[in-house]
């Protein structure tokens, strides 16, 4: 679990306040809850009032700012890497049946890409819709599409495979479950209310039909927006502020550290990125017993506001060299925010969006509760697999975790209109 996570100003508390103007990304809340206050509608598209259209005896009132946030399916990117992080999360695999090739494929793709593009403004689905959604707006509802490396040999198009999409080294930490691990088609699914994100969810396993089965989900979830008094960097289930050095946005090479340039290789994941997921089970009884000192040592940063135990506030420079009256470094050397910078690992970045997850309690009374890492990055060779190598030669952290899953899919870039999502790779 990676230092670098969730970015500061783009938790929920804060969404979408980085882009407070229309972008390929999406519309802002500013905008939207302007045009509510002025008409007492909140318009979709096709003619559908978002949230689906009032009865014709009814008023249509304008809904919360959280239902009216939304992102744009068509774009430069594929929704779900830069918007905030959203409340309710699903993250679903999925393997293509046997007999389905290119042309199942290609048609599921492009029924998976209306479906998003529906949903995401707050429209009902096509067909058979649920109803689970029909009052609410679209919650900054998201639905992003990847490819598994196996996709590729059952698709005929292993020329196509990146290389970049090779599978990831063993690391020491691991303790993989195959079942939960890998897919031929990855679908993330992110929403800032649960009842519009498992709808999407319904929507997105009734549309793979006869084409692909579930192979597994996890599901997920993060503070709720306006749950803090100010906007602030969120907290993951071990109680420590978990994101201060994420890449920002408005850093001049994020696009460089995160996405595939436009002139990359292969030529259809042009404005694409590589997500990396793993399912991090915590062992927060163990975690739990340890003092707060104990824990700050742990993490190299102080649990009550995030600052570095070299001093500061949260973004202050981390001072690795500063020592204390006896000598000892401040910064642990075996601190998990020491050894996860980037300036510590070559520059190493990596987008992280995670959701925390829990899943009950095992027969021996412990929790099944950790993190489901979703990291982003243009090369996981470059972003993920450096610092997840130095991490497994001797992070603290380590005790307390268990990695139980893993995956790595190619994200292509964004859809153009009346395009669907890999339409380059499928129809090229």
């Amino acid at each position: 679990m990676p230092d670098q996570s969730i970015p500061q100003a783009r938790t929920p508390d804060t969404v979408p306040r980085e882009n407070e103007t229309a972008s390929s990304q999406g519309i802002s809340r500013r905008r939207l809850l302007g045009t509510a206050g002025a008409t007492g509608l909140v318009l979709g598209t096709a003619g559908a009032a978002v949230g689906y259209a009032a009865a014709p005896s009814e008023a249509a009132a304008p809904l919360t700012s959280l239902g009216t946030d939304r992102a744009m399916f068509h774009g430069k990117h594929q929704p779900g890497i830069t918007e905030g992080l959203q409340a309710r999360g699903h993250l679903v695999a999925f393997d293509l049946a046997p007999g389905a090739g290119r042309k199942e494929a290609a048609a599921l793709l492009r029924r998976w890409s209306e479906t998003a593009r529906r949903l995401m403004a707050g429209e009902p689905s096509a067909h058979d819709d649920t109803d689970v959604a029909r009052d609410a707006g679209p919650s900054s509802l998201t639905i992003t599409f990847g490819f598994g490396h196996s996709f590729f040999s059952r698709t005929g198009l292993e020329k196509q495979r990146p290389v970049a999409l090779d599978p990831l080294p063993e690391f020491s930490s691991d303790h993989l479950d195959k079942n939960r691990s890998n897919g031929d088609l990855w679908v993330q699914i992110g929403a800032n209310d649960a009842l519009v994100a498992f709808h999407a969810l319904r929507a997105v396993q009734k549309d793979a039909g006869r084409a692909a089965k579930v192979r597994w989900q996890m599901n997920g979830f993060n503070r709720s927006p306006g749950a803090t008094a100010h906007p602030m960097t969120a907290r993951n289930l071990m109680g420590q502020i978990d994101g201060t050095r994420n890449p920002k946005p408005s850093e001049s090479d994020f696009d460089q550290r995160i996405f595939v340039p436009e002139q990359g290789e292969p030529a259809w994941m042009a404005n694409g990125s590589y997500a990396v997921v793993r399912r991090i089970r915590m062992l927060l009884d163990d975690w739990e017993k340890l003092s707060v000192k104990a824990q700050e040592d742990v993490i190299g940063r102080r649990k009550s506001d995030g600052a570095a135990l070299s001093g500061g506030t949260e973004t202050t420079a981390m001072d690795l060299e500063k020592t204390d009256a006896k000598g000892n470094l401040v910064v642990p050397i075996n601190a998990h925010a020491r050894i996860t910078r980037p300036d510590q690992n070559g520059g190493a970045a990596m987008l992280r969006r995670p959701f925390s997850f829990h899943d009950g309690i095992d027969a021996d009374g412990v929790p099944d509760a950790g993190l489901l890492f979703i990291c982003w990055q243009a090369d996981p060779l470059r972003g993920f697999v450096p610092v997840q190598r130095k991490l497994d030669r001797g992070d603290a952290l380590s005790a307390f975790i268990r990695h139980e899953s893993s995956g790595l899919f190619a994200v292509p870039g964004g859809a153009a209109e009346g395009e669907y999502v890999g339409q380059k790779l499928l129809e090229g």
